[in-house]
């Protein structure tokens, strides 16, 4: 049976273990030299961050597009400081209320026990729908980094 949580941080607190050093905040968690990176993110969303300010700046933007409802995380695979984790959401498009079921993998990086690099794969399709299509999608992302 999977785990699930109402909140990300304590997702990536259970997948992650003892290799993630305790933080005061989601943003705690990341290096402040992170990279995140979203390789199927469609065009008009950012495929790359740089950076926690970065990271906030984007956890900042997608917050009111997007409401998340309880993640599921399914099977986790560690090798030394990198780990490869599933995990599933439900949730919806803030203004379109379409679903925005998701299921990602997730390949993250540690180094001195911050997260260093995060690789997000998801699927683009349920994000376009989310959002009501890819000209929303792409609008709600202007002049976002990419």
């Amino acid at each position: 049976m999977a785990d699930k949580f109402d909140h990300f941080s304590d997702l990536l607190c259970a997948a992650l273990g003892e290799r993630l050093h305790p933080a005061d905040s989601l943003l705690g968690m990341f290096a402040e030299d992170v990279i995140f990176e979203f390789p199927y993110a469609p065009d008009g969303l950012p495929k790359r961050l740089d950076g926690r300010a970065a990271l906030a700046a984007h956890l900042e933007r997608i917050g009111p597009l997007l409401s998340f409802g309880t993640m599921e995380l399914g099977d986790v695979h560690a090798a030394g400081e990198t780990v490869i984790f599933e995990f599933a959401c439900a949730g919806a498009g803030a203004k379109t209320r379409e679903p925005y079921n998701q299921s990602y993998i997730s390949v993250v990086t540690l180094r001195d026990g911050r997260i260093a690099r995060y690789r997000d794969y998801w699927n683009p399709l349920v994000v376009v729908q989310a959002f009501g299509g890819p000209e929303a999608a792409a609008a709600a992302f202007k002049g976002a980094a990419s």
